[in-house]
């Protein structure tokens, strides 16, 4: 599926102006518990590591993945590919249905290309002021 697209997204757009494509690893909802219900027995680093290795060599340009998994993933497959963190929680907001979370800048610190705010901007009483927090402590 992801050779696919790759070949279809590589003859649908010209050269350098096709986007991105991800691939998906592990939600961070979910934990070792939850994926263990699941039918994965051995985790969640596990789990990305087998997932995100089949995404390259599909041709996909980078990964989603929780920010708890940046360290072996560059280790893994250095820095090459781009790498979008969701699950990213301001120091002291709360966590939601998220089990796999990092502030901005630890998800930065980490390794992340790209970091994914949603419910602490769009929840919050001053959604502009939510989002200038984050610019900072990211740009801190």
């Amino acid at each position: 599926m992801m050779e696919a697209a790759r070949i279809a997204c590589d003859e649908a757009f010209p050269q350098g102006q096709r986007p991105l494509l991800l691939g998906v690893t592990v939600l961070t909802s979910l934990d070792d518990q939850g994926l263990a219900e699941t039918g994965v027995p051995d985790g969640a680093r596990a789990q990305v590591r087998r997932l995100a290795r089949l995404a390259v060599e599909s041709g996909m340009d980078g990964l989603v993945c929780s920010a708890h998994e940046l360290d072996v993933l560059r280790d893994d497959l250095g820095s090459k590919p781009v790498i979008v963190t969701p699950g990213i929680r301001p120091a002291g907001a709360a966590k939601g249905d998220q089990n796999r979370v990092m502030t901005p800048a630890q998800a930065r610190d980490a390794g992340a290309d790209w970091v994914v705010v949603g419910r602490p901007i769009t929840q919050a009483a001053d959604p502009a002021a939510a989002a200038a927090a984050i610019v900072a402590e990211l740009e801190g």
